[in-house]
């Protein structure tokens, strides 16, 4: 297929995304976790925090899925190209629910009821109702997900950990490309749409994630081993460079927090040689045999 090079950043149209979410989905379910092997825990605490771990990330992908198929619904009246394309994503999301289902119970824990502050995130982002809205938190989401993986993959040890950090950092190497594009497409459809609230919207999203890095490590630190300043970082970081890179969304990041960060334009275009949120990452990200995941 001939690559569209619009003004800005590498494009491809839905039929495309939809082929490759297609092939995907072929042989999902194919993929086994090997959970023979028990993990000696260095204390009950760490184990504890492997729970609340793995239990966000449940809450994220349930949520990914939720979101998707309702929006599916909604825009299937005006491109159901589009519409299939979030169905499949939202069976992506399902899938690594049951996975993570299955994890959580080889760890000898169950999925528990969110506590505050990520009940709070999750019951703000049910309320959105606006497409553009919805579509762009789960990008920013999916980014803070992503980092996180890669993070938490870099320290794991055990191979159950790491095969299960694996599958999420792989997928979500086509996640947030793919939800690039669905905010894209969504923000054309709606060319009125005020750049002014957006940028609100994805300001105080920003300044909440970062936030959100201190609230997970009282959980969690005790088996990621991520320090809060890491972590904190990490996500301004990438959070910024999605933005950055794919310049023709025209939102950025509050200049104050890059420069606290020590972060400009040229070390966040300078950073990674592929952009995580490209197309060339989510075409190397089509086939997941073939994936090469990186730790960060």
């Amino acid at each position: 297929m001939t690559k569209n090079r619009e003004s800005g950043p590498l494009r491809r149209p839905t039929s495309w995304w939809l082929g490759m979410l297609k092939r995907r989905a072929e042989r999902m379910y194919e993929e086994k976790l090997d959970l023979r092997e028990p993990i000696v825990w260095a204390s009950e605490v760490e184990r504890q925090a492997a729970i609340a771990f793995f239990n966000a990330a449940f809450r994220a992908e349930e949520s990914g899925l939720r979101q998707a198929h309702e929006l599916a619904d909604e825009i299937a009246t005006w491109d159901p190209e589009l519409a299939e394309c979030l169905r499949l994503y939202g069976n992506e999301e399902g899938w690594h629910r049951e996975l993570l289902t299955e994890f959580l119970a080889y760890l000898g824990g169950e999925v528990r009821p969110m506590g505050r502050v990520t009940g709070t995130f999750y019951r703000l982002y049910g309320r959105a109702k606006r497409i553009e809205t919805i579509v762009l938190t789960n990008l920013m989401f999916e980014t803070i997900g992503s980092t996180t993986y890669r993070l938490a993959l870099r320290r794991a040890r055990h191979p159950a950990v790491r095969h299960v950090l694996t599958i999420l950092t792989r997928d979500e190497s086509f996640h947030v490309p793919l939800n690039v594009h669905f905010l894209r497409e969504t923000l054309a459809r709606n060319p009125g749409t005020s750049r002014l609230r957006l940028q609100v919207i994805h300001d105080v999203l920003y300044v909440a994630l970062l936030l959100s890095s201190y609230a997970s490590r009282r959980r969690a630190e005790a088996f990621d081993h991520i320090p809060f300043r890491v972590l904190c970082r990490a996500y301004a970081e990438h959070l910024a460079r999605l933005f950055v890179k794919e310049d023709d969304l025209r939102l950025r990041p509050p200049q104050l927090l890059l420069w606290l960060f020590g972060l400009t334009d040229e070390v966040l275009r300078d950073g990674e040689d592929t952009s995580a949120v490209s197309v060339r990452a989510a075409e190397a990200a089509v086939d997941r045999e073939r994936v090469a995941v990186t730790a960060l």
